[in-house]
């Protein structure tokens, strides 16, 4: 069963490239989850890692900087490697762009990964990538390891109009899900409640509602008990976290 209560802050693989940060900076990034954040990365600039070949834009970290949990987006130059480390509490990974790689096989575009607690690898990639990674949000040793070719799934009508969906993770016991939405041109799903909260990120097209648009690699977090109301003109296709608060540090 995936436990969301309590849990000690593990120490991290101090070179990991999603979690490590310079010693200076600061130790929460949109760290506050009562309220919403609208992030849009085409914005922000690239920072390095410690290895010099993986580039990172964070859109939420808290904690230590070399054990921080941290949703990012993430670039692979060609030929970037990392030895072998393992995941406290998880990793997701949708690999937005070229091939990821480790010791278990190559993992184009479109790929989802959901790497539990105890699972190792040596990430690499030989041409370079591009992806859009979480750490540190999975706690439970019973999660699931998932590697999903979401190019190959097909879509599934869902209850609202001119909403398609490809469900990527969901398991007894824990609280969040995540799959990949896409909404047709002129799609109106009306207004969206959150109980337990929610997380977006753009993967093509746009959407907008009342207070602004999100284009690809825009990310909105919406905090529990939060709404809004989404309307896309040229459609759009969205990754979609629901119910993960539980498991998210604040500051």
């Amino acid at each position: 069963m995936c436990n969301p209560g309590n849990y000690s802050l593990p120490v991290a693989d101090a070179w990991h490239p999603c979690s490590m940060v310079a010693m200076s900076a600061a130790n929460s990034i949109n760290g506050d989850l009562s309220v919403r954040v609208a992030m849009h990365t085409d914005t922000m600039e690239w920072t390095a890692s410690p290895s010099g070949t993986v580039w990172r834009k964070r859109l939420h970290l808290v904690g230590p900087p070399e054990s921080g949990q941290v949703t990012s987006v993430v670039r692979y130059e060609p030929n970037a490697t990392f030895p072998s480390h393992g995941h406290p509490e998880g990793e997701e990974i949708l690999v937005l762009e070229g091939v990821f790689s480790d010791e278990h096989g190559d993992w184009p575009a479109g790929t989802y990964l959901l790497n539990p607690e105890g699972f190792r690898h040596a990430p690499f990639s030989r041409h370079g990538c591009t992806l859009f990674v979480k750490l540190r949000q999975f706690p439970g040793t019973n999660r699931e390891h998932h590697v999903i070719a979401t190019h190959a799934l097909s879509w599934q009508s869902s209850e609202r109009d001119g909403v398609d969906v490809k469900p990527l993770y969901a398991q007894d016991g824990c609280r969040d899900s995540t799959c990949i939405e896409r909404w047709q041109a002129g799609a109106d799903p009306g207004a969206l409640e959150f109980a337990n909260g929610a997380e977006y990120f753009v993967l093509d097209g746009e959407f907008e509602d009342a207070e602004g648009t999100y284009a690809r690699g825009s990310w909105l977090r919406i905090p529990p008990g939060g709404s809004f109301a989404p309307t896309t003109q040229s459609g759009c296709e969205v990754y979609v976290k629901r119910g993960g608060f539980p498991y998210l540090r604040g500051t």
